[in-house]
């Protein structure tokens, strides 16, 4: 597979010159798209010693690469494993330039609570959800697996967060959705709840009383947009 970065990289002053930064930022892309955390570490570091700019190296070699490789997921040619891998290089990555971002930069204006409700251990299809919503720059509250019905109207109550997402992979732990749907609803009448899992479709989703649905981890983030979009959030 011939591996495409950024088609347009826009020149920003730093201590490296131009074609440097590009080849960074082209090597970062790459290697998130061919899961090679390894590269990722040595090409971040490489960001870091030569004075490019972190932001600038994030958005447009590992935010750019995972959008990609959402694209191939969607398409077919990347499955979870190969989703999972490519995320690790991402995060190998995130994990030396984030602490070179200014405050502005590390600021996001979006924040979601996740977790798998209670009843259920299975958090594959939770973890991939964080992946996408952290790629697109969104604060994650991941309360893991097994979350008891209560503990996420606790949360939304100390955090306020824009979104809560709900998972579940078995019908029989998805029966305890509608109850932290109630629980948060109470707590939060305006709170927007996205559900997604393996046994759910839309009709169960709005039984329920979620406000949307996602049935994968690419849908999920597009509908969490949309959804806040139509709520002018």
């Amino acid at each position: 597979m011939v591996v495409e970065g950024p088609t347009s990289i826009c020149w920003e002053e730093n201590m490296a010159g131009e074609e440097r930064v590009k080849e960074l930022t082209q090597g970062l892309y790459n290697a998130v798209i061919k899961m090679d955390e390894d590269a990722a570490r040595e090409l971040s570091q490489a960001v870091v010693d030569e004075g490019v700019d972190a932001y600038y190296a994030i958005t447009n070699g590992l935010t750019a690469a995972m959008e990609k490789v959402s694209e191939l997921y969607t398409a077919g040619e990347y499955y979870v494993p190969e989703l999972l891998l490519c995320s690790d290089a991402l995060y190998t990555g995130l994990d030396v330039l984030k602490p070179h971002l200014t405050v502005e930069e590390a600021a996001t204006d979006r924040s979601v609570i996740i977790g798998t409700v209670e009843g259920d251990i299975h958090d594959i299809g939770k973890n991939l959800v964080k992946i996408m919503f952290e790629t697109a720059g969104w604060t994650v509250h991941d309360l893991g697996k097994d979350v008891l019905v209560p503990r996420f109207a606790e949360e939304q109550a100390k955090i306020h967060a824009d979104m809560v997402a709900l998972s579940a992979l078995m019908s029989t732990s998805m029966l305890a959705m509608p109850k932290v749907i109630e629980a948060l609803k109470r707590e939060d009448p305006d709170v927007t709840v996205l559900v997604g899992g393996a046994p759910l479709t839309r009709d169960i989703a709005e039984s329920y009383g979620a406000d949307g649905y996602a049935d994968d981890a690419v849908e999920a983030i597009k509908e969490a947009n949309n959804m806040l979009a139509r709520l002018g959030r």
